[in-house]
């Protein structure tokens, strides 16, 4: 029976080559991609900057209500254009996007360092990622063998296949799949299909490419059963994510704990966080997580 840890995990992500958080406070943050420099909104950033003066290519301005909406303001050089960074063997490229993301989630570096540990020596491992994004997850996992990506956005699943062969990976086994992560899921149960692990990163909200609506709370419960029913045994995680909502990473756990009752292993949760650049960098949490692992 799957064991919930109740005390929480911290998975902290350290700037590398490509990327850093260079520093943070008073609701914002400042990073760096590669050459370049960005201040994005961070509202969990109470603390004051350590630095007087914030030098950065663009800003992006959030919008005056809660749930979105902002626009990014350049320098006088204007945006950049896209642009080529790299996490350990896959290459990406990065841009500024309308939703204030930058092309990947550099907060989820300990989570591709931890799902590959899970898989280490393995390369026939079959692994699904829900809400794909633009792939780097999928790539890193398919060092371990066959991945499943799905993702409902055209546009982020043709970007996921141009990082792959930005990589010299498009050779590897990668389904990349244009579909609404709820109902592939659901029809992979149907198939009696089975993976090794499985990652979900979900939205607080969205619409699948035919206007399926999601809502996190209301749909999170049933598409982690139907992920159960994907693992067994003999299967290695599940990690869930979620960012922007008012919630425990204690639900998210809890929730983890009843679907995997039947299996061996454990459930945590915690969160996740990006350490600032420095040796007394400070922490900055992003978003919570629960996990499960079959030990």
């Amino acid at each position: 029976m799957a064991r919930l840890v109740r005390d929480p995990v911290l998975m902290a992500g350290e700037g590398w080559a490509d990327y850093g958080l260079v520093d943070s406070g008073h609701g914002r943050k400042l990073e760096r991609y590669g050459p370049h420099r960005f201040i994005r909104p961070e509202p969990q950033a109470m603390w004051a900057p350590r630095q007087q003066d914030w030098q950065a290519d663009g800003e992006f301005v959030p919008g005056s209500d809660e749930d979105g909406g902002g626009r990014w303001q350049y320098d006088n050089a204007g945006p950049p254009d896209g642009w080529e960074l790299a996490w350990e063997d896959v290459r990406f490229n990065a841009q500024c996007t309308p939703f204030r993301h930058l092309g990947f989630f550099p907060d989820m570096s300990p989570v591709w360092h931890w799902m590959r540990g899970r898989l280490a020596g393995r390369e026939d491992a079959q692994t699904l990622n829900l809400f794909g994004y633009t792939g780097v997850g999928s790539l890193a996992l398919s060092q371990c063998g066959s991945v499943a990506h799905v993702d409902a956005s055209k546009k982020s699943v043709a970007q996921a296949r141009e990082n792959a062969a930005l990589s010299g990976m498009e050779d590897r086994p990668i389904r990349w799949l244009i579909d609404d992560a709820v109902k592939f899921t659901a029809r992979e149960v149907r198939r009696e299909r089975r993976y090794d692990g499985i990652i979900l990163d979900p939205p607080k909200f969205g619409r699948g490419p035919k206007g399926e609506t999601w809502r996190l709370e209301e749909g999170l419960p049933g598409l982690v059963a139907d992920c159960r029913q994907l693992l067994d045994a003999n299967s290695s995680f599940l990690f869930l994510t979620v960012y922007a909502v008012r919630m425990s990473s204690l639900a998210i756990g809890g929730l983890l704990a009843e679907a995997f009752a039947d299996l061996p292993g454990r459930v945590e949760h915690g969160d996740l966080a990006v350490q600032e650049d420095g040796e007394d960098g400070r922490l900055l949490p992003t978003a919570i997580f629960a996990r499960w692992s079959n030990d």
